[in-house]
């Protein structure tokens, strides 16, 4: 992760920070994924049997480390170095000493206490917010759990970096609106997780929406990587 940071994700601006074509390619990958997790869990709900078998989950979390890095080096290779956007512009803050990144961990793990109290009012007033097909897939054994790690770590600096470092971005050259542009953000992220179901791609969205404010507020993308590891990594080792 760059260190140097230079204007920052929370800098007024109305430059592009890609090719128009760039964000439209990757905005129709988030519509297929959207398509693709509505077959899958009809596919689920059509197939009781698929919910009560843990499955070998070791591939598919490897395939989603490739998937989640693939995605960062599409933004970052593919659509950021063509317009000269540097990555520690997009990521913003700066680490020279410790205390910077304990102020970082700390923000972030409180924003993340207050996810989970936001969570629980939603569960219970509106119901789970995860896909029962989905439960199966997540981790059970040591090994499991690490590569669960993994998987999460690596959304955590992929995602930030594509969702609130560059279509937050991006959608706000566009609209010169930067609370459009952040509730764009929020709909399109809650819209890739279509795969957990409805009422996740709600709850998911409302995500997005905080941690763009986050970022907005810190100018930069540290706190929002560390604090979505940190809950995926939770959600699917205590959830089991």
């Amino acid at each position: 992760m760059a260190t140097i940071a230079v204007a920052g994700i929370g800098q007024e601006s109305s430059k592009h920070v890609a090719p128009w074509g760039h964000t439209a390619l990757l905005v129709a990958i988030f519509l297929g994924m959207a398509v693709s997790g509505a077959f899958f869990q009809r596919h689920a709900r059509s197939e009781p049997g698929m919910l009560q078998q843990h499955p070998n989950v070791l591939p598919l979390y490897l395939f989603l480390i490739v998937m989640e890095w693939g995605l960062f080096a599409y933004v970052w290779r593919g659509g950021l170095r063509k317009t000269g956007i540097k990555l520690s512009e997009v990521i913003g803050g700066r680490w020279a000493r410790a205390r910077d990144i304990l102020a970082d961990v700390a923000i972030a793990l409180g924003f993340w206490g207050i996810w989970m109290l936001f969570d629980l009012g939603w569960d219970r007033w509106l119901g789970t917010g995860h896909a029962a097909s989905i439960r199966t897939y997540l981790p059970q054994r040591a090994v499991e759990i690490l590569l669960w790690i993994g998987v999460c770590i690596s959304a955590g600096i992929c995602e930030e970096f594509a969702f609130r470092g560059y279509l937050q971005r991006q959608l706000e050259a566009l609209t010169h609106r930067k609370w459009i542009a952040l509730l764009l953000q929020a709909l399109l992220f809650g819209i890739a997780h279509g795969y957990q179901g409805v009422e996740a791609c709600a709850k998911i969205a409302v995500y997005g929406g905080l941690f763009g404010l986050l970022a907005m507020w810190r100018k930069s993308l540290r706190p929002g990587m560390i604090a979505h590891a940190w809950t995926d990594i939770v959600g699917g080792i205590v959830r089991i």
